[in-house]
């Protein structure tokens, strides 16, 4: 039997901050409960904070609402924050006075912001599996693979004299051959 989890969302339009500074509170809070996750906004110094304090407020209002609208049980301590995401807005074009004339374009961003809290499953089974005590393992004997290594390493053939020593040599069986 599948049960099927509730999830109560907010959202926060149209905030002037970009979507990259929001992600670094949101990514704070992500998957904590409820009372958890509203300490962590608190006392986050971004200025962003307080209105992802106040949207993850709404969110829980919006679950105590709509539980309370269904008829159905919902524990409040249970919470936590299931998703929290920061979407691009629309961009604002201004312009900055710059030398000789000129203007520079820059853009103010804006962001939509989505926190849901979801209500966790709770495991009513009892442990029945027992975990088994490690073994110690016993020193391990070399395996005909590192056997082979090393006899391919001792076969291997020997490193060629350096190039100044065989063009020293060469020099000299010039100069035996003119002689």
């Amino acid at each position: 039997m599948a049960v099927e989890t509730n999830e109560y969302r907010a959202e926060a339009r149209f905030q002037r901050v970009s979507p990259q500074k929001a992600r670094l509170v949101l990514d704070l809070i992500r998957g904590l409960g409820v009372e958890e996750a509203l300490e962590t906004a608190t006392y986050t110094k971004k200025r962003i904070a307080p209105v992802i304090h106040k949207l993850l407020r709404s969110a829980v209002d919006n679950a105590r609402y709509v539980a309370e609208e269904r008829g159905q049980d919902l524990d409040v301590d249970n919470l936590y924050v299931k998703q929290a995401l920061a979407n691009d807005g629309p961009r604002m074009k201004r312009i900055r006075p710059a030398p000789q004339g000129r203007a520079f374009r820059y853009q103010r961003r804006l962001s939509h912001i989505v926190v849901s809290v979801a209500e966790r499953q709770q495991k009513g089974e009892l442990v029945t599996k027992v975990e088994e005590p490690a073994v110690e393992a016993k020193p391990a004997k070399t395996t005909k693979a590192a056997k082979t290594a090393k006899k391919a390493v001792a076969a291997a053939p020997k490193a060629k004299p350096s190039a100044k020593k065989t063009a020293a040599k060469k020099a000299t069986k010039k100069a035996d051959k003119k002689a």
